[in-house]
């Protein structure tokens, strides 16, 4: 059975706004990508996107030599709705806060979250960075909804600020082994928040905290690495077929 989208497609991340009929001339790094990276001509074809408006399928206009100039055709796929499911994390060293990032972005997080905590040791996070890892993320997975990136906090700003109604699932190597799709199809139909800590693990007041608030569960028998550990969670709320 053939799928119903064209992932050979090539598509791009744009801040423009999208409608048939319009023009954009993308920004340089973007025309050095198109002009030199994969070569597109004149009359060649992209998908856009701009996680407003849907995606569009352009074509490349004729312009200056360093020039990438496109007009909307017809639009592809109408703009979903926000994916709320959030994905608060303690920030990483680069190279893996760029996988996690982007892994996160793939399991359908909507809201990215550092939560700073007593044993993490990354303080300062390139949000910038964040928010461009994501959007690669989208640009090469069909994604149109971007997630919120937000600011760092303390884990206590950010337990206090939760809105009542999510579900927090705190993903504890220390909680006993169970069956934890059973466990997420049993709670709330709402949208969840998942929490994945330090490497460190959580301090004993930190885990006060979450135990008065959470859905506590394990990862398995393995201690994780917390890059590792966010694929695996975000699985399991997919497959358990949480709120998006």
């Amino acid at each position: 059975m053939a799928a119903d989208y064209d992932f050979r497609a090539q598509r791009l991340h744009v801040s423009n706004d999208l409608a048939e009929g319009v023009e954009i001339i993308l920004a340089a790094e973007q025309a050095h990508y198109v002009l030199n990276v994969i070569r597109l001509p004149v009359q060649g074809r992209i998908l856009l996107f701009n996680g407003r408006d849907g995606e569009w399928q352009a074509e490349r206009l004729p312009g200056g030599k360093r020039e990438a100039r496109f007009a909307m055709q017809a639009q592809t796929r109408p703009q979903p709705s926000a994916l709320t499911r959030e994905y608060a994390f303690a920030p990483l060293k680069h190279a893996r806060l760029d996988y996690m990032v982007q892994k996160a972005v793939e399991m359908g997080a909507g809201i990215l979250t550092p939560v700073l905590t007593r044993y993490t040791q990354v303080s300062r996070v390139n949000l910038e960075r964040m928010a461009a890892n994501a959007a690669e993320a989208a640009e090469q997975c069909g994604i149109l909804t971007l997630p919120v990136v937000n600011e760092p906090r303390p884990l206590s700003r950010w337990l206090e600020e939760l809105p009542a109604e999510r579900v927090l699932v705190f993903c504890d190597e220390a909680a006993p082994d169970a069956d934890p799709i059973a466990e997420l199809r049993a709670a709330p139909a709402r949208p969840v928040s998942v929490l994945i800590g330090p490497e460190g693990g959580f301090a004993p007041e930190e885990r006060t905290q979450l135990s008065r608030r959470a859905l506590t569960l394990s990862l398995g028998p393995r201690i994780l690495r917390a890059d590792t550990a966010a694929v695996a969670a975000l699985a399991l709320i997919e497959a358990a077929g949480c709120q998006r």
